[in-house]
């Protein structure tokens, strides 16, 4: 892989076609909720939220564990070749590192209710998209092109997910 700090192509704005064009794409793209024309890290979340519904109920702990390890490995792979093929560091439509970050987020807080996951995906959702303090500091360590560029895509929802289970722990503690 050519870890170059710039691309050798204008941006490509991402659709179906790209999407379906190479297996990372569908990956980094949320199988397509990244595609969504407004607010695709929401919908991405909300992607996130819904599969991981299904994921608590097929798998076991230890499995849904070994899981989100995985995705995240798989995950900075897809999302380092995604961005460098549409020419955009850190593109908004990648929402693999929201999947991977709200499967986190539940493993850890599973089982709860409804109230609970909402509380859990607003409070993720306010993390990434204000991105206070670690979470700021957490997207501008891993800027660019290349494997570091795809780790910095994925590591500052990782820790928007710790800013997340940190308000949860201590609003279940007091």
């Amino acid at each position: 892989m050519n870890d170059s700090p710039q691309p050798s192509h204008a941006p490509v704005r991402p659709n179906a076609r790209f999407m379906l064009s190479h297996p990372a794409h569908a990956v980094a793209l949320g199988l397509g909720s990244g595609l969504a024309p407004k607010a695709p890290g929401t919908v991405g979340s909300l992607w996130g939220w819904v599969s991981w519904l299904v994921i608590h109920n097929v798998l076991s702990t230890t499995a849904q564990g070994l899981l989100i390890v995985c995705a995240i490995l798989f995950g900075w792979w897809a999302c380092t070749v995604t961005a460098r093929n549409m020419g955009v560091s850190d593109p908004g439509s990648i929402v693999w590192d929201e999947i991977v970050a709200m499967w986190l987020i539940f493993w850890l807080i599973m089982p709860t209710g409804f109230v609970g996951q909402l509380c859990a995906f607003a409070l993720f959702r306010f993390f990434d998209a204000v991105k206070p303090g670690p979470v700021a500091w957490a997207d501008q360590l891993f800027k660019g092109f290349g494997w570091r560029g795809g780790w910095g895509i994925i590591f500052d929802d990782l820790v928007a997910a710790a800013c997340t289970l940190l308000v949860i722990a201590l609003w279940r503690w007091l």
